[in-house]
């Protein structure tokens, strides 16, 4: 017997170490295959977060189970949205502290809608500040909200800690291993449905590319049985045929490697190649089948960027590939596997158009670590236009923050044109702030909010709707220090500087003309000259500049320098650096550009 489920969560709630403590106790892998085995690229290890949908498949009880990790990240959520059309049920976990976040909503919501009846897990219930009974409640009154039926609501519980890997029906009685999950989704999720007998079809529902066989694109069977070389065609959304081919190759999941099978019947999860230019969304069917299935609309993009060569002094010390024609391939190779994407070329730079600002920097970090050097502009949100209004998008931000940083956060949520709809309290001295905002003024906040709270703040957004537009909120109101000479900072110049602003290099930097080399304490950019030496005599040693003592420079992240720049800047990245620069690489264009950007 099979069984189709996803695991969807808010971010950081536990999804993937839940799926690794599946996995090892069903003898899938060994304890030795190490941790977060389902975030199989650096970045997603790097940054504990999953940025692409997997799917693996357990045996269990003479059952085999297809388990769809999912991205628990609002930017990647277009992944979220087509997984759950593949799955018969799912798994919502909830943090046993932290209760349902805007994710949560999000994927709950997809889950309803498909019919879907979720279990319950309340994951991390060995946290001090665990509150597991408030959060079966909240979470009720979430599915209630969401317009959940009499039998969604119906949902089974159960509790765990999966970095220990154990569930238990009663919080109060630890558990010892995953079995009460796995028996409660072979008794609770249906068997998928589907005639083996009709003429197949198939959604497609991921897509990846192969070396070897070329496109690979993911999906469930919905009818009918697929074997090697068998015709196919695919078929557009409106049913218009967009190509005729063969299935290459056929792949079903065993633990986390793709399998070649020799068939796969209605309701198997599956890989296939062969059709070149099938896409998400697409009808994968017989030759006789004309109607395309149903396929969810994807949320459309929110925030775009500008993507050009980069063309400081530096380029091409560290990377390889440079030219405009390297860096369009590669971008548009990845709009066809990263739903939720839009490239357009704009004379010799390309438009970037995403779902959020860590959906674009994992694309450019991707991009840098394959040695492409490039500049990308400040990330602009992208508006839209219904019966003659102008609209832009808003979020819904949930801020946990100390008490004794409620205040600076309300106030410069207030300067960013956020509302406040709700503030609860608990008795932990922590405040949940509940905010409606539009996306425009969330821009580059995140490192300002971090700094107010001292590290301890957690910030999530969460897409909501399209609204009137809104003044233009509050950017950054510091000035820049700009280098107006090319050469090698020296620590005797820096030292005078410090006293100007905040410093983002340090001595022995190669700076050059229009290079921003630090924060004025200003409102106004401030041209300098970091490369000044001094002067020598008699008297003065060179020497005595080894004793200058200066303070550690800020660390300029890659997420930091896209949501720090104003729009007359640009980050320039390469593969073994990041620096923030002018647009004008001289001091008449600079303030040309200024002169415009303020008209």
């Amino acid at each position: 017997m099979l069984r189709n489920i996803a695991i969807i969560a808010h971010v950081d709630h536990g999804k993937t170490t839940l799926v690794d403590a599946l996995l090892t106790q069903t003898g899938t892998l060994t304890a030795e295959s190490g941790a977060r085995v389902m975030d199989s690229n650096d970045i997603e290890r790097e940054r504990g977060i999953t940025i692409l949908a997997k799917t693996t498949s357990i045996q269990y009880k003479d059952h085999r189970i297809n388990v769809v990790d999912t991205p628990g990240h609002a930017d990647f959520g277009g992944e979220v949205e087509r997984i759950l059309g593949m799955v018969d049920g799912a798994v919502l976990l909830v943090d046993a502290a932290e209760g349902p976040m805007p994710q949560t909503k999000f994927v709950l919501g997809k889950a309803l809608q498909l019919g879907l009846r979720p279990i319950l897990v309340i994951n991390k219930i060995d946290r001090s500040d665990a509150r597991p009974d408030e959060v079966v409640n909240e979470t009720f009154d979430l599915f209630d909200s969401l317009g959940a039926t009499e039998a969604q609501l119906d949902f089974p519980i159960l509790y765990a800690v999966g970095r220990e890997g154990w569930v238990t029906k009663d919080y109060k009685v630890k558990g010892t291993n995953c079995e009460p999950l796995l028996d409660l989704i072979l008794q609770h999720v249906p068997a998928p449905q589907g005639d083996a007998a009709a003429p197949f079809q198939m959604l497609v529902t991921l897509i990846e590319r192969n070396a070897f066989v070329g496109r690979i694109v993911t999906g469930r069977i919905v009818s009918g049985t697929l074997k090697k070389n068998q015709p196919l065609k695919a078929l557009g959304r409106d049913g218009t045929e967009i190509e005729k081919g063969k299935a290459v190759e056929v792949y079903g999941f065993q633990g986390l490697k793709k399998v070649p099978v020799a068939e796969a019947k209605a309701g198997d999860i599956v890989a296939l190649a062969g059709l070149p230019n099938a896409y998400v969304s697409h009808t994968i069917c017989a030759p006789e089948i004309n109607t395309a299935l149903p396929a969810l609309a994807i949320d459309p993009p929110t925030l775009m960027m500008t993507f050009g060569v980069n063309d400081s002094p530096l380029a091409g010390q560290e990377g390889k590939k440079l030219t405009s024609r390297e860096i369009g391939s590669r971008l548009l190779a990845e709009a066809e596997t990263n739903v939720g994407l839009i490239v357009e070329p704009v004379g010799e730079s390309y438009r970037v158009m995403g779902r959020g600002e860590l959906h674009l920097s994992v694309l450019i970090e991707t991009m840098r670590r394959e040695g492409f050097e490039l500049s990308v502009s400040r990330p602009e949100t992208i508006f839209r236009e219904e019966n003659g209004v102008k609209l832009e998008p808003y979020e819904d931000i949930i801020v946990d923050v100390d008490e004794a940083f409620a205040g600076v956060v309300m106030e410069k949520m207030g300067l960013r044109r956020a509302e406040m709809v709700d503030m609860k309290s608990d008795h932990h001295g922590k405040q949940r702030l509940i905010f409606v905002g539009p996306s425009r003024g969330m821009i580059g906040y995140r490192s300002e909010f971090l700094t107010d709270t001292r590290g301890t703040g957690i910030l999530t957004r969460q897409f909501k709707e399209y609204g009137p537009v809104k003044s233009i909120p509050a950017g950054r109101r510091n000035g820049v220090l700009v280098s107006m000479a090319a050469g090698t900072a020296t620590a005797y110049t820096l030292s005078e500087l410090e006293a100007r602003g905040t410093l983002f290099i340090g001595n022995g930097t190669t700076v050059y003309d229009g290079m921003i080399v630090g924060e004025n304490s200003r409102t106004d950019d401030l041209e300098v000259n970091p490369t000044h030496a001094k002067k020598l005599s008699n008297v003065r040693a060179a020497g005595k500049d080894d004793a200058l003592i200066l303070a550690p420079p800020r660390q300029i992240t890659l997420e930091y320098a896209l949501t720090y720049i104003a729009d007359d800047e640009l980050v320039e990245i390469t593969p073994g650096s990041i620096r923030l620069r002018k647009k004008g690489l001289d001091s008449h264009t600079r303030k040309r550009l200024k002169r415009d950007t303020q008209s």
